[in-house]
């Protein structure tokens, strides 16, 4: 940024020289294979079948520059979104400076002007992605994309943004990264790095390697068929088809070298030898090995639990399922977990009926307080959602080999047609249990700051962890959310490089029911005591869990962007007391 007196602001896309001689750099040697199996036949797809895009910015007729404001118009710490005539961008002042970022957040497209900005960095008010408003960098998740960064220049006291009409429209920027130097010495059967697992930890983590220069071989490897996806969409968009909620499409693994082997499922780790054994008996030779398995779902134990239209949803293809069969049917929810509240509400419109089953008296009593669970029962209520409370399932019970009915222990029977079950998740690591790598009694695998586990080389992350939580006074917690495991599997990458990075970030969460979301900072686990602001009957509230005489966790219901304000404060290390927010 540059300040010449009597001047105005414009803002312009800017790729430092680095990084513009590497994205234009072709790989050397022939590129890897992206491994790609469906229905059991491997497709291979190679980077010569998918050129990189020109450089879009080099294109003169693509440019547009505008004067946006005054520069007495915005104070420090304001932001303002500006419209440049053919796409809009984020103007933000602070420390006298002028900087231009995208104005929408690239996970879910969030107006970033809505969320909170502190010490060089603009939050999302829906979700907590954090920004770097220098550099448009990803700084906390969720998302994989950072924001387009705009060349601001003043005139004449008057701001003035240039911008690539195309990145406007886009408003989102994937980090250079680098590529395989070359795969074609190598032997199929060893890898440099090794990641199981294909949600968001393993893909941020073969992410980050490539942004961070690691130019050897990736192979990440997935029990799923599908290419990694928005996992959290399963129940809160249950029609989404695989292709609607990737991550990344083929053509971008086929860039970067990230090799993905999909319905290959690790039997066996041998650390000893670094060796992965598959379920096949194919093995695999690493030299660094990240864990990202995530949970499996608990079945019930009832009589009748194999019955047909009984289901957990865990693909793409169960929750289509159960869109399918619940269409004006009765459709019973075992558990007022997050994921079986949000097929209830996804299906509260269309199934003809919807009970929801639960052993608590109340739904997120233990997560959200009884004042919050009671308000969000009621929401469910008024959308015809039926709850049978403080009992389970004793049988399921079928009708020529389809579900029928299911059997309460309190007596009750419910007419059912599909069955979702949604009664908690374990670890995925029973493979592990003979390795050597320590696992807690509960299955968790055990993490230090660097999320290393307590053999050298092997890293873990994502919901079957337990890491140590900075802002609760390291103690080791399990946070099995989507925000999370992409940090997971940053910190990951970064020591696998030796960059010594400790994870520090604040859990961020949210739920989306009948439309209406429910966001979540911190690790409330243990409350004590919970202060609420606003009405909770009217669901316009924010909620402070304290422990003692510290707020451990917020939550929030129409007041954006109060959870992204208390998450940047705990993140800063900033103590918020009881007498606070009392």
């Amino acid at each position: 940024f540059w300040f010449v007196p009597s001047v105005e602001v414009k803002i312009e896309v800017v790729i430092p020289e680095k990084e513009r001689s590497k994205e234009e750099m072709s790989p050397k040697g022939k590129a890897s294979p992206l491994i790609y199996k469906v229905n059991g036949t491997a497709r291979h797809y190679h980077l010569e079948e998918h050129p990189i895009a020109s450089n879009p910015y080099h294109n003169p007729k693509d440019m547009v520059e505008a004067s946006v404001c005054h520069v007495k118009d915005l104070e420090n710490g304001q932001m303002r979104e500006v419209d440049l005539g053919c796409g809009k961008a984020l103007l933000i002042k602070e420390s006298g400076e002028f900087h231009a970022v995208g104005h929408k957040c690239p996970h879910y497209g969030a107006p970033l002007v809505k969320g909170v900005l502190s010490k060089g960095r603009v939050r999302c008010p829906w979700h907590g992605a954090c920004f770097n408003i220098g550099t448009g960098d990803i700084e906390d998740f969720p998302g994989l994309d950072s924001l387009p960064r705009f060349q601001v220049k003043i005139e004449k006291e008057k701001v003035y943004i240039r911008a690539s009409k195309q990145v406007l429209q886009t408003q989102r920027r994937t980090k250079m990264m680098a590529k395989c130097i070359s795969l074609s010495n190598y032997n199929l059967s060893s890898t440099n790095v090794l990641i199981i697992g294909a949600g968001a930890a393993g893909l941020v983590c073969a992410e980050t390697l490539r942004q961070e220069g690691f130019s050897d071989r990736i192979v990440m490897c997935t029990m799923d068929r599908h290419l990694p996806y928005d996992r959290p969409k399963l129940s809160k968009s249950m029609d989404s088809h695989p292709e609607q909620i990737t991550l990344r499409p083929k053509e971008f693994f086929c860039t970067y070298d990230i090799e993905v082997l999909t319905e290959m499922q690790v039997a066996a780790v041998d650390i000893k030898s670094k060796i992965a054994v598959f379920k096949d008996g194919f093995k695999m030779e690493y030299n660094k090995l990240l864990i990202a398995t995530g949970n499996m779902p608990k079945a019930l134990s009832c009589k009748g639990k194999e019955i047909e239209n009984v289901f957990n949803i865990r693909t793409p293809e169960d929750a289509n399922r159960v869109v399918k069969l619940a269409t004006s049917k009765n459709v019973v929810i075992v558990g007022a977990s997050f994921l079986g509240m949000e097929v209830a509400a996804y299906l509260a419109e269309r199934a003809h009926s919807v009970s929801v089953v639960e052993l608590e008296e109340v739904p997120f009593k233990k997560f959200f307080g009884e004042r919050v669970g009671r308000a969000v029962m009621k929401m469910f209520e008024n959308n015809r959602v039926k709850f049978y409370m403080q009992t389970e399932v004793s049988e399921l019970r079928e009708q020529e080999g389809k579900l029928k009915e299911v059997v309460l222990k309190s007596g009750k029977v419910l007419r059912a047609d599909v069955c979702v079950v949604g009664v908690g998740a374990v670890p995925a690591t029973a493979f592990l249990k003979q390795s050597g790598i320590n696992i807690d009694s509960k299955g968790f695998i055990v993490v230090n700051k660097m999320m290393q586990t307590n053999i050298p080389g092997v890293f873990a992350a994502g919901d079957a962890v337990m890491f140590p939580l900075a802002f609760r006074n390291n103690k080791k917690v399990n946070v099995p959310h989507w925000q999370m495991a992409h940090m997971h599997g940053r910190i990951a990458a970064l020591n696998m490089l030796a960059h010594g990075m400790e994870i520090s970030t604040v859990p961020y969460l949210w739920t989306a029911m009948f439309g209406k979301s429910i966001r979540y900072a911190g690790h409330g686990e243990g409350f004590d005591d919970v202060v609420i602001q606003g009405d909770v009957d009217e669901l316009k509230f924010v909620a402070f869990y304290t422990k003692s005489d510290e707020v451990v966790a917020v939550a929030s219901m129409n007041y954006d962007p109060i959870v992204s304000k208390v998450a940047e404060v705990l993140a800063a290390g900033r103590t918020i007391r009881k007498r606070d927010v009392e």
